[in-house]
């Protein structure tokens, strides 16, 4: 696949790429994201108020006052990168190329760039062009912070495949956590904005004051809503670039736990608390999570590193407010982060070291990696993932409850991969065997199947017959051993199935990435 990215400011602003729209490696493709935002309907105007005044009542219309207001109030952008030779885009700009350019304003030439980084779970990735030609005269443009509600932003993009520069201006509506549609799975600080975000402003700045204070990413469109557009905000974009600053991305941290607000006062009381407003409390505590072997079901949240959690799980930071676990989104891989709580109605105080929760990706969407699989006696079989649900529309009712429950339900500690029969290349060695497609594999040879690897070590044993029983009733699935060994080269030759599986996650060679600092997702 090639991308060609257009480049006209302090960020990749990628021409003619759908917003969100994704392209994956087969046999796995995400599908794609969320739609780009449309525009917004023209707001009538104001009714009139109160009864007309008569003519010879009505009073001489004042002096119209004139406000000179600056022909680009950010200034000229088009020369303008991230400080260094790195160029800030969305993952989703990047994500499963193979051959990647890059144009600058007034400049006719393409100049190959390589990824650097990528971090799937903030949309967020730096790419740099090796060419010094192509940074002459360029001057990096500076970040600020988190813009007010009702203040006016400015969107820079080349969206719908323009060859110039394309600004589109609106007012910030809303500041909260949204769902980052990259990955689908992870929610991060998010800020609405009125301006136009269509195909095409994916990776472009949205500037104030002549700073940048986020990065278009994703909006809605048609039936959903109108108008509705968000970029990822400078706390965001800092926290990647702190991330990175060793060579290597470490993914958002999680306290891995549910929680529900406390806001009735019958409950409150219940509990124990006193009518301060305070508290929220834990639901379920996933064990694979940080908080696993530290918080427990039924305990009362009250502050998070000396953040009063309000009863509607809000803290005050920074001048204002957020959800507390902003204060967690903030920290890093291996940091601390103090708890105050009461269990049984008597207080305690925990610390608690933060780490990624690997269940959560199970649910998300999978980028630059090969697809783990076994391919045996005709029979595939894949690890349950969000990529493999939509690339094979899988409606089993049994498949779906372990892919949708996997972490509320914690399967993860029995099935840390759900190994499923997901197709059957034809061969007399596997006939009659389509009604266990779609099956989820649990015992080979009385072997307990946890892992894709805990598969491929019972098909490397050697009894006369392989029994494989599935999750649930039903007779168990036969393969003859020398009847798998005797069809071997058969399916492979006509199948073309050059690799008969693939354990772990790999990275999908990049022969251009391949220098210092990598790729890293």
């Amino acid at each position: 696949m090639v991308r060609r990215v257009i480049f006209a400011c302090w960020l990749i602003l990628c021409a003619g790429g759908e917003v969100l729209a994704q392209q994956n490696t087969p046999p796995l493709p995400p599908g794609e994201g969320m739609p780009p935002a449309s525009s917004s309907a023209t707001p009538a105007p104001p009714e009139p108020v109160g009864p007309p005044l008569k003519p010879s009542a009505a009073p001489a219309p004042p002096a119209p006052i004139v406000i000179a207001a600056p022909k680009q109030p950010n200034g000229k952008i088009e020369k303008s990168v991230v400080a260094g030779p790195r160029i800030m885009t969305n993952a989703h700009v990047v994500s499963n190329t193979r051959y990647l350019t890059v144009e600058r304003d007034g400049d006719p030439n393409k100049y190959p760039a390589r990824v650097l980084f990528v971090a799937h779970d903030c949309d967020l990735a730096l790419i740099t062009v090796d060419s010094p030609d192509f940074y002459k005269n360029m001057v990096p443009l500076t970040f600020g912070g988190i813009p007010e509600l009702e203040s006016v932003v400015s969107a820079y993009g080349y969206p719908i495949g323009g060859e110039r520069m394309s600004v589109t201006t609106g007012i910030v509506s809303r500041i909260d956590f949204q769902l980052y549609t990259h990955s689908s799975i992870d929610q991060h600080l998010a800020v609405q904005i009125s301006a136009q975000i269509n195909p095409g402003n994916s990776g472009g700045p949205v500037m104030q004051n002549a700073k940048v204070v986020g990065v278009a990413f994703q909006g809605y469109s048609g039936d959903v809503a109108q108008g509705v557009a968000y970029m990822i905000p400078t706390p965001v974009i800092q926290r990647f670039l702190t991330d990175i600053k060793d060579g290597h991305y470490d993914k958002y941290v999680d306290l891995g736990l549910t929680y529900s607000k406390l806001q009735n006062p019958a409950q409150r009381r219940y509990l124990g608390l006193q009518d301060d407003g305070h508290g929220v409390i834990v639901n379920t505590v996933i064990e694979a999570g940080s908080a696993g072997r530290v918080l427990k079901q039924g305990d009362v949240l009250l502050s998070i590193d000396d953040h009063p959690i309000g009863s509607d799980a809000f803290v005050e930071l920074e001048g204002g407010r957020a959800e507390f676990q902003e204060i967690v989104e903030r920290k890093f891989k291996g940091d601390k982060v103090k708890l105050d709580l009461l269990r049984d109605k008597k207080p305690m105080t925990v610390s608690i070291e933060l780490n990624t929760v690997w269940p959560y990706l199970t649910q998300g969407h999978y980028y630059d990696m090969r697809p783990r699989y076994i391919v045996f006696g005709g029979l595939l079989f894949q690890p349950l993932c969000l990529d493999l649900m939509e690339a094979y529309q899988m409606t089993d009712p049994r498949v779906r409850h372990f892919f949708d429950f996997f972490v509320q339900e914690q399967i993860y500690l029995e099935h840390p991969d759900v190994i499923v029969l997901t197709n059957i290349l034809p061969d007399p060695t596997n006939t009659y065997l389509t009604p266990y497609r779609a099956s989820i594999v649990d015992e080979v040879n009385g072997k307990k199947i946890g892992t894709l690897r805990d598969l491929a070590e019972a098909f490397a044993e050697t009894p006369d017959r392989f029994v494989i029983k599935m999750v649930g009733e039903g007779p168990p699935l036969v393969l003859e051993r020398s009847q798998v060994e005797g069809a071997r080269e058969r399916i492979r030759s006509r199948y073309n199935v050059i690799q008969e599986q693939n354990l772990d996650e790999q990275p999908i060679a990049q022969p251009a990435q391949a220098s210092a600092g990598g790729p890293s997702s």
